[in-house]
């Protein structure tokens, strides 16, 4: 099959990194994977969440909101606002961004502040959750450098970096960093989270309709963990380290 950008199947839509698009966050970015566009933008809260005090839980904390914008998609979606309920798609993919996040920072290291982190879809064209993820640890990053250089923190909060890709079966064949066209027909769909050391963060996968073999998934997550150090290294010279 013909992908989009003539991509090979196990190659990566075009990616880019925009860093310092939201002037007044502590540390944002514009990340692009193809057609798939997300504003990820990360802010400093000089307190924690009511529970880490009442329970006597140390350092600080990192959490993540995601929202795609009534113009990312075809269609004009409606703000859960005017809903009257938050959208139980976005609510699981927030968490997972905040999962990935955490794994990545020495929440100690923080100090007792909370990392806000926005995730605003512009333009969704599939693999919106893995841009966000992917994006939000840049932003993370530039807010966490800015921290150590205003003397706020003693050593830079970030442990590591993650990055997270899509991949899925389609037509039999694996392919990597699915867009929105590929997402539809995708008889099973993939995502992953890996840190610069090559540890899992998260695995979701599951069926459409189908089953698939041990070998299949074996063969999805060769072509995931490439895809992901392929975002490592994009990022790593994003933010030029």
């Amino acid at each position: 099959m013909i992908r989009s950008e003539n991509r090979a199947a196990h190659e990566l839509r075009t990616v880019s990194f925009e860093i310092g698009v939201a002037p007044h966050a502590a540390g944002s970015v514009l990340v692009a994977f193809g057609n798939t566009r997300v504003i990820c933008a990360a802010m400093v809260e000089d307190s924690v969440p009511r529970w880490m005090k009442e329970q006597g839980v140390t350092g600080g904390w990192i959490t993540a909101e995601y929202s795609m914008l009534p113009y990312s998609t075809l269609s004009r979606k409606p703000r859960d606002i005017t809903k009257g309920r938050p959208d139980g798609r976005g609510t699981e993919i927030q968490r997972l961004i905040g999962r990935s996040l955490r794994a990545a920072v020495d929440l100690e290291a923080l100090g007792s502040r909370t990392l806000w982190v926005d995730c605003d879809v512009l333009q969704a064209d599939g693999g919106t959750r893995t841009a966000a993820i992917t994006g939000a640890t840049v932003a993370m990053h530039v807010a966490c450098q800015r921290l150590l250089v205003e003397g706020k923190v003693k050593r830079l909060p970030m442990r590591q970096r993650v990055a997270a890709v899509s991949v899925g079966i389609v037509a039999g064949e694996v392919l990597v960093d699915l867009d929105y066209a590929e997402d539809k027909e995708a008889s099973v769909d993939l995502n992953l989270v890996l840190t610069e050391a090559g540890e899992f963060v998260e695995v979701q996968g599951s069926g459409e309709e189908a089953t698939f073999s041990a070998d299949q998934l074996a063969a999805m997550l060769d072509a995931g963990r490439a895809g992901v150090a392929e975002l490592l290294d994009l990022q790593a010279a994003a933010l030029g380290i």
